[in-house]
């Protein structure tokens, strides 16, 4: 059941493009392009299912810098593509340090944004993110990870407009991610890594 949750979510930015007209996507708009530069913190919840909790595989709170590019397909409809590079994350066991692995979680985020809030420029997000997991070294290669992970994202944030072009950007994110732990060959469990990202960073508008 979680699973056909999970896939239906992850449509539902797909869904939501299919229901504008062709004259929506001819509208013209001004300033359509939003670039952000973010400082990101991504909180795992460290969700242990299906017999992991025995084994308490959990991931530590990082920060990573972060790329965000909208495309404003009419005045309160954009679409935003987070992007990064492969990000370090610091794997524990018990409590203990045992390792890391690099994961890379683009994100694709269909954007409602209020018109009409003077500077205050408030928006809502649904989309889906894919994060793929690399150069996993968890317990000196006794332990792994066996999937990548697609998922839901929901958002909330805003711009505070400087001027025309410039402003700064406070974002949140929840994300639905998850990834299969095995030691050996035998798989012992999932992980829901499911962060929540707390972004601040500056807005430029053209």
């Amino acid at each position: 059941m979680k699973n056909i949750l999970n896939k239906k979510l992850a449509l539902l930015p797909c869904v939501a493009l299919s229901l504008f007209t062709a004259s929506s996507w001819s509208e013209t708009v001004d300033q359509a392009w939003l670039v952000r530069a973010r400082a990101v913190e991504l909180n795992w919840a460290n969700q242990q299912n299906n017999g992991l909790d025995a084994t308490q595989v959990t991931a530590q709170k990082t920060a990573i810098p972060e790329v965000d590019i909208s495309y404003f397909l009419q005045k309160n409809i954009a679409l935003e593509l987070s992007l990064t590079y492969p990000q370090t994350v610091n794997i524990d066991v018990a409590g203990n340090g045992a390792g890391q692995l690099k994961a890379l979680p683009p994100s694709l985020v269909l954007q409602y944004h209020f018109s009409d809030t003077g500077a205050l420029k408030p928006y809502l997000g649904l989309g889906v993110n894919y994060t793929r997991l690399s150069n996993v070294n968890i317990l000196n290669g006794a332990a792994s990870v066996n999937s990548n992970s697609t998922g839901a994202v929901a958002q909330a944030g805003f711009d505070y407009m400087v001027d025309k072009n410039w402003g700064v950007n406070f974002d949140i994110k929840y994300i639905q991610m998850k990834t299969d732990v095995a030691v050996g060959t035998k798989n012992i469990g999932q992980l829901g890594l499911n962060p929540t990202s707390y972004a601040l960073g500056a807005t430029y508008r053209f």
